[in-house]
């Protein structure tokens, strides 16, 4: 599996950039003593180091506080996020089971035995399963319940290591989605209001938790693209949604829910996210997405939990399972029977996060990124009876306008833009414009020659801005069109469905690729039996609206359910909602093209290694 790249296999260091916050620059080392004036003034270009300087070491933490490049490869940035690190975690504390009094003499996990154990809880992306499920030539569901056996499943994980560790609870993060989307839907609501849209904002609190986002409103799911817009474009920061992620949603809702009902510190609960991009693991090093936020009475003096601790792509899960010695592509594809599961220790959020009936993906019009576009633009069709969806192509495929009209009445415009060409068009667009000082200067926008106006990304109430054209099937985490005859010739799986895939694929192929990993994406949103593994079948449910039907419901998601199980949340915990679902973004500083002198340097300098003057 070669093909497959890992952080583990790379040895291309070099130094890292002139605008690192962490340089490898020290101090010269002084030169044993001799007969030299012990009074003379030595300058700096006499003295030399007396060994060269060590390799910095740089953490992921590190290079969201800097703009400057660190290292010849990008993944040697997430190489403490890997399979590498689930194995060790996994060899080094044993599940906790709830409950687990038997095991370990204790209800609260706080003996000696249970404090050395942790509760392992994953997310399984809907993107990571149709990458896996073009692979093997299998739905995306099967792909769904390979993952789960691998991870939870008697012939998965817990049949090696030295703990026989496993995960005691896979979440499809299809469930926690929903009340992104709802939530979302609510916050525009509110920005869009006259209130709120003429409330001024006080300077330096951009993206703040407590601020109302502006028009447009700007997607936040995108870790790539949120880490762009904080190092190089801050003023799009009032413009950039509050919404945590699923992943980031996910990570806070079982931290926060395990830690009171088990009564066990979040450093206890071990959060896997399997995801389809590499950025992934930059958004769960955000200072913002930890403990830090939502535990109350937090002690200071402690490092805060991450929501997070974790991320791996589909790549990297088929490198675990190799990691294991397990055939990937034998594991059973149906679920775990319902004896071999742990019901989650809350009945309304366990009936949340594992329904009776499957959650769906989105349809194909709503996009292979979350359909957060698809679900706004749907709810304000809903409560504007009469009205339809006019779609528009823009410039290339990756970017698409919609308008709810009515008649001759343009009700609300909303687009899509995918892939960082498109997003630096965008941001571009979002730029305040300097005000000349020069007499008579006109104010205001630029005109076409013909005299008509040029159209302002302004006039769009929401954008949904994903960083990878396509959308996130694309990821940089899923298996690429170059590796799948590797990865099936390592498996042993012979693809009858007259899936071929070329001996030297180029650009023609990977798109031909990609739209099979959409395929299946998209055949998740088809209803599909439900049978556990005992082969009963389960009682069925309204998906997601838990017996709601009286206007409210969008896409077949509920929003008085959803509201229901958000407050029901922060009830438990006994945190305010707004610090459960919502973040913060901030502006990141950088130190390239600043001017500064010697004694500025050496100071700094000696500062960093706990000197001074």
């Amino acid at each position: 599996m070669s093909a497959i790249l890992s952080a583990d296999d790379l040895n291309d260091f070099i130094s890292p950039g002139v605008a690192c916050i962490k340089p490898i620059e020290t101090l010269p080392v002084a030169k044993p003593e001799d007969n030299s004036n012990a009074y003379e003034v030595t300058t700096e270009d006499k003295v030399a180091a007396s060994e060269p300087p060590p390799p910095a070491t740089i953490s992921l933490t590190d290079c969201l506080a800097c703009s400057g490049c660190v290292t010849s490869a990008e993944a040697m940035l997430v190489s403490l996020q890997s399979h590498t690190e689930v194995l060790t975690t996994l060899d080094t504390h044993p599940s906790l089971r709830a409950p687990w009094e038997a095991r370990n003499g204790t209800s609260n996990g706080t003996s000696d035995n249970a404090s050395e154990g942790k509760l392992f809880v994953a997310s399984v992306s809907p993107q990571t399963r149709a990458s896996l499920a073009a692979v093997f030539g299998v739905s995306e569901v099967q792909a769904g319940n390979m993952i789960t056996q691998l991870l939870s499943g008697p012939s998965g994980l817990r049949s090696g290591g030295h703990n026989g560790s496993d995960f005691t609870w896979v979440i499809d993060t299809n469930v926690v989605r929903e009340a992104c989307l709802v939530a979302a839907a609510d916050e525009v609501a509110t920005a869009l209001s006259p209130e709120a849209s003429n409330a001024p904002l006080t300077p330096g609190s951009e993206g703040a938790i407590d601020t109302t986002p502006k028009r447009p409103i700007l997607t936040s799911a995108c870790p790539g693209w949120i880490c762009y817009a904080e190092k190089t474009h801050p003023y799009v920061l009032p413009h950039l949604s509050r919404m945590k992620s699923p992943q980031a949603l996910t990570g806070t809702l079982v931290k926060s829910v395990l830690a009171r009902r088990f009564n066990v510190p979040p450093s206890q609960i071990w959060h896997l996210a399997i995801m389809p991009c590499f950025d992934k693991k930059l958004e769960a090093s955000r200072s913002e997405l930890t403990s830090s936020v939502w535990l109350p009475n937090h002690d200071t003096t402690q490092d805060p939990v991450r929501d997070t601790d974790c991320v791996i792509t589909a790549r990297e899960l088929l490198h675990l399972a190799a990691a294991r010695g397990i055939n990937f592509a034998s594991l059973p594809r149906t679920p775990l029977p319902s004896s071999q599961q742990t019901p989650f220790p809350d009945p309304k959020l366990d009936a949340f996060l594992f329904p009776s009936s499957r959650r769906k993906n989105q349809i194909s019009e709503a996009g292979p990124s979350g359909g957060y576009l698809y679900h706004i633009l749907h709810t304000y069709q809903a409560q504007n009876p009469g009205s339809e969806i006019v779609v528009k192509q823009g410039r290339n495929t990756d970017v698409i306008d919609y308008a709810l009209v009515r008649g001759d009445e343009t009700i609300i415009k909303m687009a899509r833009y995918y892939g960082f060409r498109n997003i630096q068009n965008l941001v571009r667009r979002l730029k305040p414009a300097k005000i000349s000082k020069m007499p008579g200067a006109r104010v205001g926008g630029s005109r076409k020659p013909n005299g008509a106006a040029v159209e302002t990304v302004k006039d769009y109430a929401y954008v949904e801005v994903m960083a990878c054209p396509g959308g996130c099937t694309n990821g940089g985490g899923q298996v690429k069109v170059s590796e799948v005859e590797e990865v099936r010739a390592y498996e042993g799986v012979q693809v009858t469905n007259g899936d071929v895939v070329s001996s030297k694929p180029g650009p023609k192929e990977q798109k031909e690729w990609q739209g099979r990993v959409d395929e299946a994406y998209f055949s998740g949103s088809e209803d599909e039996l439900y049978v556990d593994g005992d082969q009963e079948m389960r009682n069925t449910e309204t998906n997601g609206t838990n017996g709601h039907n009286d206007g409210d419901v969008v896409n077949g998601i509920s929003r008085k359910y959803v509201q229901g199980i958000l407050s029901h949340w922060s009830t438990i915990t006994g945190v305010d909602a707004r610090n459960l679902v919502y973040t913060s973004y901030r502006k990141v500083e950088s130190d390239v093209g600043k001017k500064q002198n010697d004694v500025e340097r050496v100071a700094g300098l000696a500062s960093s290694i706990g000197g001074g003057w």
